[in-house]
């Protein structure tokens, strides 16, 4: 092995490293959101008493969530917070995407993305 291979293997090392920090990042961070969020929802329902919805009824769509949101119901923030704890894994799953590419390991990108997928044919499929 030649003084470049070894700079080399170092390089994607460090970067590796770097990217499991920021894999770590992503989970805290998404996490935190989400239940700040969903708290937000919480102490506006125990404030209004009333969730902003009629009885039973509650924002299933991204649609409904988000028109929610802008009119200040409290379980479209708790919906919100659930979806984004939800999208946390998700997203890591696709910065592990990029990880196994740079670490030049397709076998993985290919496993890797196939989760991707099902997870999105799943959100499309528990949504119909």
């Amino acid at each position: 092995m030649n003084k470049n291979d070894n700079k080399q293997q170092h390089n994607v090392a460090q970067e590796m490293a770097d990217i499991e920090l920021i894999i770590g990042k992503i989970m805290r961070i998404g996490v935190i959101i989400a239940a700040a969020v969903m708290l937000i929802g919480l102490i506006m329902l125990l404030i209004t008493g009333n969730g902003g919805y009629y009885a039973n009824s509650y924002p299933t769509t991204l649609t409904a969530i988000w028109h929610g949101l802008f009119l200040g119901r409290p379980f479209a923030y708790m919906m919100a917070g659930t979806f984004l704890l939800i999208l946390t894994p998700v997203l890591r799953v696709i910065v592990s995407i990029y990880a196994f590419f740079v670490e030049k390991d397709m076998h993985y990108v290919v496993i890797t993305t196939t989760v991707l997928l099902i997870l999105v044919v799943s959100f499309i499929i528990g949504h119909n």
